[in-house]
């Protein structure tokens, strides 16, 4: 018995050694490696570069992919998948690290951004956020040559954007005119946040958010391209 008692604790030694010791241990928050061009990109991965290879044979053609996680910029391949969250601010034709387009994207993740961005009109617009302005003429976006400023609506009641904008949920558009600053469509919509309303008179395109409903609809001004109001009301 006393043998097996101290073959028993030290084994409990060894097994806390090595449970400390992973522990102590740096945790992996970036990572890259290759992969063949018909391998599917894992969520939240980019393709920072395209080669040509003989080690896929199916395709001829090697990825060099990286993990995003708690990244700010990555310069990518054109055709990368863009992570949740983050967007194009540029695009630059003549790039030679990757083989089958030539073109780079510059992205940027928004995560902790309060200011406004500017960005590519293709690139993807995060949840939350409108475009306020949009620009033709773009240098640095190949491939389109307009340029969105966006920004977040977070603890925003009321913005103006683009009639091409996004409108986040429980947002709806209550107003609308001609404008300059909207290249593509010449229109910019007011929009008011709704989370803490109960009543509203929105514009008869605007989205009508969950939760909403219409109670009547009248004649009036202010929404371009139509004469109706839709009265709203929260179920």
């Amino acid at each position: 018995m006393p043998h097996l008692l101290t073959v028993v604790l030290l084994f409990l030694g060894v097994l806390a050694g090595a449970t400390a010791q992973a522990q102590a241990a740096p945790q992996q928050v970036t990572a890259s490696t290759t992969i063949c061009s018909n391998t599917p990109v894992p969520a939240g991965w980019v393709i920072t570069h395209s080669t040509p290879s003989r080690n896929c044979p199916a395709t001829r053609v090697e990825y060099s992919i990286s993990d995003s996680t708690e990244q700010t910029y990555f310069d990518v391949c054109s055709f990368s998948p863009v992570p949740a969250g983050w967007v194009v601010t540029g695009s630059y034709s003549g790039s030679i690290k990757c083989a089958g387009s030539g073109v780079d994207y510059t992205i940027k993740n928004t995560a902790g951004v309060t200011t406004a961005l500017s960005v590519c009109s293709f690139s993807p617009v995060p949840t939350g956020w409108v475009v306020t302005a949009s620009y033709s003429g773009s240098r640095t976006c190949a491939g389109s040559g307009v340029d969105y400023s966006i920004k977040n609506t977070a603890g925003l009641t009321r913005t103006w954007v683009c009639s091409f904008s996004p409108i986040p949920a429980q947002w709806a558009v209550t107003g609308g005119v001609n404008t300059s600053s909207c290249a593509g469509s010449g229109v910019e919509y007011t929009i008011d946040n709704l989370s803490n309303q109960t009543y509203a008179v929105v514009c008869s395109y605007s989205p009508i958010p969950k939760g909403w409903v219409v109670t009547a609809s009248s004649a009036g001004t202010g929404c371009i391209g139509t004469t109706r109001l839709f009265s709203l009301s929260k179920a």
